[in-house]
Protein backbone atom coordinates (compact mmCIF):
# COMPACT_ATOMS: atom_id res chain seq x y z
CA UNK A 1 0.00 0.00 0.00
CA UNK A 2 1.68 3.60 -0.87
CA UNK A 3 1.30 6.31 1.61
CA UNK A 4 0.74 9.93 1.55
CA UNK A 5 4.25 10.60 0.87
CA UNK A 6 3.40 8.35 -2.26
CA UNK A 7 0.38 10.19 -3.07
CA UNK A 8 2.01 13.56 -3.34
CA UNK A 9 5.10 12.39 -5.09
CA UNK A 10 2.89 10.90 -8.06
CA UNK A 11 1.08 14.37 -7.59
CA UNK A 12 3.95 16.89 -8.16
CA UNK A 13 6.09 14.22 -10.65
CA UNK A 14 2.90 14.00 -13.46
CA UNK A 15 3.01 16.10 -16.01
CA UNK A 16 0.33 16.15 -18.89
CA UNK A 17 2.67 16.72 -22.18
CA UNK A 18 -0.49 16.77 -24.82
CA UNK A 19 -4.47 17.22 -23.27
CA UNK A 20 -6.67 16.00 -25.11
CA UNK A 21 -8.69 18.69 -27.21
CA UNK A 22 -12.09 17.88 -26.11
CA UNK A 23 -13.67 18.87 -22.49
CA UNK A 24 -15.71 16.73 -20.36
CA UNK A 25 -19.59 16.72 -22.24
CA UNK A 26 -22.15 18.21 -20.22
CA UNK A 27 -24.83 16.19 -21.07
CA UNK A 28 -23.02 13.19 -22.33
CA UNK A 29 -20.29 10.50 -21.35
CA UNK A 30 -16.60 11.43 -22.30
CA UNK A 31 -14.22 8.53 -23.42
CA UNK A 32 -10.28 10.04 -23.36
CA UNK A 33 -7.72 7.27 -23.94
CA UNK A 34 -4.41 7.70 -22.82
CA UNK A 35 -0.38 7.05 -22.93
CA UNK A 36 1.32 6.79 -19.88
CA UNK A 37 5.16 7.25 -20.28
CA UNK A 38 7.00 6.35 -17.39
CA UNK A 39 10.64 5.80 -16.47
CA UNK A 40 11.68 2.59 -15.02
CA UNK A 41 13.43 2.82 -11.14
CA UNK A 42 15.97 0.16 -12.43
CA UNK A 43 16.77 0.20 -15.22
CA UNK A 44 18.55 2.66 -17.61
CA UNK A 45 17.11 4.41 -20.73
CA UNK A 46 13.59 2.24 -20.13
CA UNK A 47 10.56 3.07 -20.67
CA UNK A 48 7.31 1.89 -19.81
CA UNK A 49 4.24 3.37 -21.99
CA UNK A 50 0.99 2.71 -21.33
CA UNK A 51 -2.21 2.48 -23.51
CA UNK A 52 -5.82 2.97 -22.63
CA UNK A 53 -8.73 4.62 -22.03
CA UNK A 54 -10.82 6.80 -18.87
CA UNK A 55 -14.42 7.30 -19.10
CA UNK A 56 -16.18 9.87 -17.75
CA UNK A 57 -20.24 10.01 -17.23
CA UNK A 58 -22.31 12.89 -17.46
CA UNK A 59 -21.83 15.51 -14.54
CA UNK A 60 -24.48 16.06 -11.85
CA UNK A 61 -25.68 18.19 -10.09
CA UNK A 62 -24.99 17.14 -6.32
CA UNK A 63 -23.95 18.14 -2.71
CA UNK A 64 -20.91 17.66 -1.96
CA UNK A 65 -21.92 14.90 0.41
CA UNK A 66 -22.57 12.40 -2.85
CA UNK A 67 -18.55 11.94 -2.80
CA UNK A 68 -19.21 9.18 -0.71
CA UNK A 69 -20.84 7.32 -3.67
CA UNK A 70 -17.72 7.37 -6.04
CA UNK A 71 -16.30 3.75 -7.06
CA UNK A 72 -12.80 3.59 -8.73
CA UNK A 73 -13.86 0.56 -10.87
CA UNK A 74 -10.85 -1.38 -11.93
CA UNK A 75 -7.56 0.68 -10.70
CA UNK A 76 -6.06 -1.27 -8.04
CA UNK A 77 -5.48 -0.98 -4.37
CA UNK A 78 -3.63 2.23 -5.23
CA UNK A 79 -5.96 3.70 -7.30
CA UNK A 80 -8.53 2.95 -4.41
CA UNK A 81 -6.88 3.90 -1.63
CA UNK A 82 -6.13 7.54 -3.37
CA UNK A 83 -10.04 7.37 -4.01
CA UNK A 84 -10.06 7.43 -0.06
CA UNK A 85 -7.67 10.09 0.45
CA UNK A 86 -9.24 12.49 -1.95
CA UNK A 87 -12.89 12.04 -0.74
CA UNK A 88 -10.87 13.14 3.08
CA UNK A 89 -9.20 15.84 1.34
CA UNK A 90 -11.88 17.80 -0.85
CA UNK A 91 -15.01 17.16 0.69
CA UNK A 92 -16.08 20.90 -0.65
CA UNK A 93 -14.70 19.95 -4.22
CA UNK A 94 -18.01 21.33 -5.84
CA UNK A 95 -21.81 21.60 -7.08
CA UNK A 96 -21.08 19.03 -10.03
CA UNK A 97 -20.36 15.04 -9.65
CA UNK A 98 -18.72 14.22 -12.47
CA UNK A 99 -19.75 10.70 -13.32
CA UNK A 100 -16.62 9.14 -13.02
CA UNK A 101 -16.94 5.80 -11.47
CA UNK A 102 -13.23 6.30 -12.61
CA UNK A 103 -13.62 3.34 -15.39
CA UNK A 104 -10.42 2.49 -16.54
CA UNK A 105 -10.48 0.11 -19.54
CA UNK A 106 -8.33 -2.49 -20.94
CA UNK A 107 -4.87 -0.94 -20.44
CA UNK A 108 -1.70 -2.59 -22.64
CA UNK A 109 1.88 -1.59 -21.98
CA UNK A 110 5.29 -1.83 -23.76
CA UNK A 111 8.79 -1.59 -22.82
CA UNK A 112 11.22 0.68 -24.68
CA UNK A 113 14.78 0.65 -24.78
CA UNK A 114 14.83 4.81 -25.22
CA UNK A 115 15.20 7.37 -22.80
CA UNK A 116 12.35 8.87 -21.39
CA UNK A 117 12.90 12.60 -23.17
CA UNK A 118 12.62 10.29 -27.09
CA UNK A 119 9.91 8.68 -26.19
CA UNK A 120 7.73 11.57 -25.18
CA UNK A 121 8.92 13.65 -27.96
CA UNK A 122 8.25 10.47 -30.69
CA UNK A 123 4.39 10.27 -29.25
CA UNK A 124 3.66 13.87 -29.23
CA UNK A 125 4.97 13.95 -33.27
CA UNK A 126 2.56 10.99 -33.41
CA UNK A 127 0.07 13.10 -31.88
CA UNK A 128 0.47 15.66 -34.02
CA UNK A 129 0.16 13.56 -37.32
CA UNK A 130 -2.88 11.68 -35.57
CA UNK A 131 -4.57 14.66 -34.39
CA UNK A 132 -6.87 12.60 -32.02
CA UNK A 133 -8.89 15.01 -30.14
CA UNK A 134 -9.39 12.72 -27.41
CA UNK A 135 -5.89 11.83 -26.48
CA UNK A 136 -3.83 12.32 -23.82
CA UNK A 137 -0.13 11.81 -23.04
CA UNK A 138 1.13 11.85 -19.79
CA UNK A 139 4.52 11.21 -18.06
CA UNK A 140 4.02 9.52 -14.90
CA UNK A 141 5.63 7.89 -12.22
CA UNK A 142 5.87 4.18 -12.78
CA UNK A 143 5.02 2.73 -9.44
CA UNK A 144 2.28 4.87 -8.85
CA UNK A 145 0.91 5.34 -12.34
CA UNK A 146 -2.58 4.92 -11.40
CA UNK A 147 -2.33 8.33 -9.05
CA UNK A 148 -0.69 10.02 -12.55
CA UNK A 149 -3.71 8.70 -14.61
CA UNK A 150 -6.17 10.35 -11.93
CA UNK A 151 -4.05 13.30 -11.29
CA UNK A 152 -4.87 13.62 -15.32
CA UNK A 153 -8.65 13.01 -14.54
CA UNK A 154 -9.23 15.46 -12.39
CA UNK A 155 -7.05 18.47 -14.37
CA UNK A 156 -9.85 17.58 -17.04
CA UNK A 157 -12.71 17.68 -14.40
CA UNK A 158 -10.79 21.32 -13.16
CA UNK A 159 -10.40 22.03 -16.72
CA UNK A 160 -14.34 21.45 -17.77
CA UNK A 161 -15.68 22.64 -14.56
CA UNK A 162 -16.74 26.41 -15.97
CA UNK A 163 -18.01 25.26 -19.20
CA UNK A 164 -20.15 22.39 -17.68
CA UNK A 165 -21.58 25.13 -15.51
CA UNK A 166 -22.25 27.48 -18.12
CA UNK A 167 -24.17 24.90 -19.55
CA UNK A 168 -26.46 23.86 -16.78
CA UNK A 169 -26.98 27.56 -16.20
CA UNK A 170 -28.02 27.73 -20.02
CA UNK A 171 -30.38 25.00 -19.49
CA UNK A 172 -31.86 26.47 -16.46
CA UNK A 173 -30.69 24.06 -14.31
CA UNK A 174 -28.63 26.03 -11.93
CA UNK A 175 -29.28 29.07 -10.62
Amino acid sequence: MHSEFDFHYAIENTKVLHEPDRRIDTFGSTQFEFHLVSELMDAANVTRIRFGSIQAEKPLIMKPEGMEDWSFDGFGEEGAAFGEWMKDHFKSMAILRYGFNFKRGEVTEELVHEPLEAVCDRLKEDMRVSGNPMRAIIQGVDDTWEISLLRFTFEMIARSHNINIFDFKRRGLLG
